[in-house]
């Protein structure tokens, strides 16, 4: 029994390096198929991770073992850390917008609900892609509001998505530092901070410089997504009818007080060596790993 508990941990310990996967590491995958092929082990997995605060999303030998952090676990990472993480401001504005650009990155990247059903779905998104989605939503939701005559503004019971398009439509989409780096504070700079936490997560992987830089996504990122898919402010970015640019976007779940970021990597959990393959107070459940 011991030696079946060392084993449960030691496939939750490869989980929480979400730039691993199976097909990099034959321990890895020994364990993630002992974990679908013996039930008394998935069992005793699943006990192991409940007692550390985790929750197994899925397991399957393309993405391996998909845990995130319970609300109270040690391994939740919070708006602040989140901040910080993506190198960013701790005003609740720019929490807001990266909350945004988190949606919008997912529901691009699974834009129909087939996408998230297919294994072999890979979504491709762009930060100039996921900016011109962003502002063109944010487009409807102001003639929507004109429609409504919400003049000034949305009024406390509006939906989530109206309540936020102002503040990103005053944002400037680019701009430039004096050393021609690109303005942190832009959308498209807070998009490509986004994008890049995701990446560290495991949950994308770059293909390219074009249009701001391109990203494919990875089997983990869809098996968050499709778990946090249900969630009402992805399905009203979604039935806005925006029409996709070339990419796709994400996963947003607005909490009170201090919220948590269960999808995202707690610092020091990321393990850089392999390289394969979401609001004032904002939980970003994106489709990331803890």
């Amino acid at each position: 029994m011991q030696e079946a508990a060392r084993d449960a941990a030691r496939l939750l310990s490869f989980g929480l390096r979400p730039r691993l996967v199976p097909a990099r590491d034959v321990d890895y995958r020994d364990l993630v198929r002992r974990y679908l092929r013996d039930n008394g082990f998935a069992a005793l997995t699943q006990a192991v991770a409940a007692g550390l605060g985790l929750v197994v999303l899925d397991v399957s030998e393309r993405a391996g073992i998909v845990p995130v952090g319970a609300e109270d676990s040690a391994f939740a990472m919070r708006v602040g850390d989140y901040a910080r993480r993506a190198g960013g401001e701790h005003r609740a504005a720019d929490r807001l917008l990266h909350a945004l650009a988190q949606l919008a990155v997912a529901a691009l990247a699974y834009p129909r609900p087939a996408d998230l059903a297919d294994a072999s779905y890979v979504g491709r998104v762009s930060v100039h892609g996921v900016d011109a989605f962003v502002r063109e939503a944010c487009r409807v939701l102001e003639e929507r509001a004109a429609e409504e005559d919400h003049a000034v503004d949305p009024p406390l019971d509006a939906p989530r998505l109206e309540a936020a398009w102002r503040l990103y439509a005053r944002r400037a989409s680019t701009g430039t530092t004096r050393d021609a780096r690109r303005l942190a504070g832009s959308t498209t700079g807070i998009v490509a901070r986004a994008m890049n936490v995701l990446v560290e997560s495991g949950c994308l992987v770059p293909v390219g410089e074009e249009a701001g830089g391109t990203f494919r996504t990875t089997p983990r990122y869809q098996v968050q997504v499709r778990e946090l898919a249900a969630d009402a402010a992805f399905e009203e970015l979604l039935a806005l009818g925006v029409v996709t640019v070339t990419d796709g976007a994400g996963t947003v779940r607005v909490l009170d007080d201090e919220p948590v970021l269960p999808g995202v990597p707690a610092p020091g959990a990321t393990d850089a060596s392999a390289t394969d393959a979401s609001a004032t107070d904002a939980s970003v459940r994106v489709a990331a790993d803890v």
